[in-house]
């Protein structure tokens, strides 16, 4: 449990495999060490794009710093979830050591990412060194652009046309989930040129005023297509390590200690983990008292019951919120562009038209295909909605979604993910604090 390079404690980890499998040691010595120290409030962290044990308790340990001294009286606890997820290692998170710059118009895959692929999808060394190959050559041909995007979809283990495949949707019409995402079945030289100009788009409104700016050409969006089939991966595995690891390991410390509070916090797709977690929980378990969800990347529409654009049609986590004996709080900011710009492109299903430029939230595909970590949870009766400095002086609700705009401070980061991983700061703290009701 100990670990001398965390900043609060008792602090427990909790890795699981890519089909929600727990490391068995870890899970009993938490369960074990919950009961004997007495815990009265356990925060449970879910990572985002972190390949690496050392990236995700990094993140955790500068995130859970202010917690003791703000809640100076609680009993708390701290969890730390590890799951195979990864980053691309170009993406620039605030405050952590950068990787080596790339040379500059060369979209190559550098070794940290390369092997980060391998680690995920181990089974396809092969075909990360051909899609790395591509990138570093560039050839002109359109032939091969095609070559890339099935190479991207044999990575992560995609038909071109199949039905549902890999993918676990956010959205589900009539109890079936939509098809596949547009990128990963579609003409791949199209994709391509749609990634290229959303990057265009992001770069532009990243740089000073007059500064020269290469324009990001065809081989930039092949990167931006593998970068994003990869996380749509991740994506899937997230909701997998959810429901079925954490949500019945929830329900396994809701017997052992049934005094325990436990406050759920998720990053990116580790806002998903979290909320899939919900899903999980066996019935009649109502220890989680509070989710907090950093710049989650998935639907904004996951919790409700209707869609505004298929009223035949719900999230794939409608009702869920109810699970939660307190708030489910959704912190977003318009500076992610990862999820403001790119997310929504990205997010297109087979058979919607085709949208090159001004792809955003406040366009109509992007408020159709828009994430929670952008502009809140959307079409759940009854959300309210906060500027961060007023939630951290107002009482939040205690139940239902509640949206709290944290622009003010999730603003750093360059592209092409903007602010989406700019998260440790001591008023997100207080959120998940006040989120739970810890005093």
């Amino acid at each position: 449990m100990a670990d001398p390079g965390m900043s609060v404690t008792p602090y427990w980890e909790l890795t699981f495999d890519a089909d929600g499998d727990v490391d068995t040691g870890q899970r009993d010595r938490l369960l074990d060490g919950v009961r004997k120290r007495g815990v009265a409030d356990l925060v449970v962290f879910a990572h985002g794009w972190n390949s690496d044990r050392s990236g995700a308790t990094r993140l955790y340990s500068r995130f859970f710093e202010p917690f003791p001294v703000l809640a100076p009286n609680a009993r708390l606890g701290y969890v730390g979830v590890l799951w195979p997820s990864m980053r691309f290692s170009d993406e620039p998170i605030p405050d952590f050591k950068p990787a080596p710059a790339l040379a500059p118009g060369r979209p190559a895959l550098d070794k940290h990412t390369r092997n980060a692929l391998v680690e995920v999808f181990p089974e396809r060394a092969t075909v990360v060194e051909q899609l790395a190959r591509l990138l570093e050559q560039r050839p002109d041909a359109d032939t091969s652009l095609e070559e890339f995007g099935r190479l991207v979809r044999l990575l992560v283990e995609v038909e071109p046309q199949g039905p549902q495949g890999a993918f676990a949707a956010d959205t589900v019409t009539g109890g079936v989930p939509e098809g596949l995402p547009g990128m990963l079945c579609g003409d791949t030289v199209a994709v391509c040129a749609d990634f290229a100009a959303a990057l265009a788009e992001v770069e532009t409104s990243e740089v000073p005023t007059g500064a020269a700016v290469t324009p990001p050409q065809a081989w930039d969006g092949a990167h931006e297509l593998l970068r994003q089939a990869t996380y749509f991966a991740m994506k899937r595995r997230a909701g997998t390590v959810g429901e079925r690891g954490l949500g019945p390991l929830l329900g396994r410390l809701a017997r052992t200690s049934p005094q325990v509070r436990v406050h759920l916090v998720g990053h990116s797709f580790g806002a998903r983990l979290v909320s899939f977690a919900l899903r999980g929980l066996p019935e009649g378990v109502h220890s989680v008292k509070s989710v907090t969800l950093l710049q989650a990347a998935f639907s904004h529409y996951a919790f409700a019951a209707r869609l505004p654009h298929d009223t035949g049609s719900s999230g794939v986590l409608s009702g869920q919120q109810k699970r939660v004996d307190g708030p489910l709080v959704c912190c977003h900011s318009k500076h992610d562009s990862a999820l403001g710009t790119i997310y929504p492109l990205a997010s297109r299903m087979a058979g919607d038209a085709r949208t090159v430029l001004g792809l955003s939230v406040n366009s109509l595909l992007g408020r159709k295909w828009g994430a929670l970590g952008y502009g809140g949870v959307q079409a759940v009766k009854g959300t309210r909605s906060f500027k961060l400095a007023d939630a951290l002086t107002a009482q939040l609700p205690t139940t239902g979604c509640v949206n709290i705009d944290a622009s003010a401070v999730v603003k750093r980061g360059g592209a092409p993910s903007g602010a989406h991983s700019d998260i440790c700061h001591r008023e997100l703290a207080r959120v998940v604090l006040a989120a739970g009701r810890i005093t």
